[in-house]
């Protein structure tokens, strides 16, 4: 065996050295917060549960190849016209990216970073809502590739093709 392993990790071989990295590097929640501004009356409202589910996404750059993406998920239900919950969480994790051209850093940060990072925030606000006392609620999947070619579509239709790769630029 010519490669010898260090570690437990190969070399780099000349064939990888030059390969596109794209690596998560760490995930953290940046944000997190619950409010049950009606309770403890609303446990005893009747009635079904309102929900209202916002998305946001902000990227910024940290270093050369080194970007945070910080997926916002927040969450509201009410009852009968009174706010119940409003969970919160800004999941959070710092990627590398190299190797690639701006259109494909962008989309990676745009669709893979938070399809990485959405089952954490998911797991997050479940976990804050149950802890609240109220019934488990689970998010259902999030399609970010369609999410993703919305807004670059919307930023084509502005005439802002550029990559939002940039510092605290935000997708949808």
């Amino acid at each position: 065996m010519a490669e010898e392993i260090a570690n437990g990790a190969a070399g780099a071989t000349p064939e990888t050295a030059n390969q596109p990295i794209f690596a998560l590097q760490r995930v953290y929640i940046k944000d997190a917060s619950f409010e049950a501004p009606n309770a403890p009356q609303i446990f005893q409202e009747q009635g079904q549960p309102e929900l209202q589910l916002n998305l946001g996404q902000k990227v910024s750059s940290l270093s050369e190849g080194v970007f945070e993406v910080v997926l916002t998920v927040s969450l509201t239900c009410t009852v009968n016209s009174k706010n119940a919950y409003l969970a919160e969480v800004q999941q959070a994790g710092i990627f590398t990216v190299a190797g690639f051209d701006a259109q494909n850093t962008d989309g990676l940060l745009g669709t893979y970073a938070p399809n990485t990072l959405f089952p954490y925030a998911r797991r997050a606000v479940s976990d804050m809502v149950q802890d609240g006392g109220f019934p488990p609620f689970l998010l259902q999947p999030i399609n970010f590739d369609q999410i993703y070619a919305e807004a670059l579509r919307r930023r084509q239709e502005q005439g802002e093709g550029q990559p939002a790769t940039t510092p605290d630029a935000g997708h949808a």
